[in-house]
């Protein structure tokens, strides 16, 4: 693990002061609720066993992930459908699973099994004719609509525009007719706008068609400017109360209900001040450019796309997660990288870098 880290020192820098940031507020997460009393040391687990994760892929074939995604992404299919089934309801969302006492989400581990089997059928697909072109989209949008049906139905909504990020990513690799490109955004748009009609003009309708509690989802989304919510404000409040340097250990500023999670930038700020968002911020775009100038670097198309995939969700999470902190975009359970409290996305995270950094070891182009 050693030799590992010497080896990418300029990538594991911002990484473990992203690291230390998170264990500092998991520190103080205990004065949230009684839920995040032992939310250092779970946290300080889940990060000792994502190195691990770093370690061990570093010993294996990367090949053979890619070549056997097909059945990854059949497990994560049929964990998805587990979890409808026997999975936890909370909030009226039913997203996670309990297995032998560790409760885990699906819907993470279908990010980067989709990556790996969509990534692996364009590299096997050889693409000459417009029909060609057409098979190779059908086919990418029936593999991604699978699990988005599923983790539609939990439903979680974020998890969803991953997906649709890395099919994205996964059809532009591909250079196809310029076309299908306006044919496909022109599609989504009709789409957003019949959805919107439906919305303003026939509700019952829509509610009919996608359910009560996705609508309900979506109406929060699309009213969030007409009212805060009470944990927004407590962050605004908190953003814009704290000093330079925070309240410090032992303490929090002000009550925030999902604070080491969905409002972990609010709570950073609150605790340790603006100076922990100067220093969150730095690390990410640290981080992120180190990703894309390596990853530009690669030989390999496949293990190009595969890093872009991740950026792309990387950038997302992180954009959308500090804006809904800000109050500039709607709230959603969209956990900031490597900082925000929970075992299962910062397991993916790790898991999804383990393999870049395996790619970048790979010297051997492939075709």
């Amino acid at each position: 693990m050693k030799k590992i880290i010497k080896e990418n020192l300029i990538i594991f820098i911002p990484l473990i002061i992203l690291i230390i940031i998170s264990l500092f507020n998991m520190h103080n997460a205990k004065y949230i609720s009684f839920v995040y009393e032992n939310a250092l040391l779970k946290q300080s687990i889940w990060f000792l066993l994502g190195f691990l994760i770093i370690f061990i892929m570093q010993k294996l074939n990367i090949k053979k992930i890619f070549k056997y995604s097909k059945y990854f992404y059949l497990f994560t299919l049929f964990l998805l459908v587990l979890v409808l089934i026997i999975g936890n309801d909370t909030n009226g969302a039913k997203c996670w699973l309990n297995l032998f006492g560790f409760t885990f989400q699906p819907s993470e581990l279908a990010k980067i099994t989709l990556t790996l089997y969509l990534i692996e059928i364009t590299s096997n697909t050889k693409i000459k004719t417009l029909k060609d072109e057409f098979l190779i989209i059908l086919k990418l949008l029936i593999i991604t609509l699978i699990p988005s049906i599923l983790v539609f139905l939990e439903p979680d909504t974020g998890a969803i525009i991953n997906y649709l990020i890395i099919l994205l990513i996964v059809i532009f690799s591909l250079n196809l007719n310029k076309w299908w490109y306006i044919i496909g955004f022109t599609t989504l748009g009709v789409f957003i706008l019949f959805f919107f009609l439906a919305y303003f003009f026939a509700q019952d309708l829509l509610i009919k068609a996608i359910g009560t509690s996705f609508f309900y989802r979506m109406d929060r989304l699309i009213n969030f400017a007409h009212g805060n919510s009470y944990q927004l404000e407590n962050a605004l409040i908190t953003i814009g109360s704290s000093s330079f340097f925070g309240v410090g250990f032992n303490k929090i500023l002000l009550y925030i209900p999902e604070a080491p999670t969905d409002f972990f930038f609010a709570f950073s700020i609150g605790n340790y001040g603006i100076f922990s968002a100067i220093l969150i911020l730095l690390c990410f775009i640290t981080f992120n450019f180190i990703l894309i100038f390596k990853t530009h670097k690669l030989k390999s198309k496949k293990y190009q796309v595969f890093a872009y995939s991740y950026i792309s969700i990387l950038l997302f999470h992180e954009i959308y997660n500090i804006g809904m902190n800000l109050g500039l975009l709607p709230i959603m359970g969209i956990p900031l990288p490597f900082l925000s409290y929970g075992g299962t996305s910062t397991l993916i995270n790790f898991l999804f870098l383990g393999i870049i950094l395996n790619s970048w070891q790979n010297k051997k182009k492939e075709c």
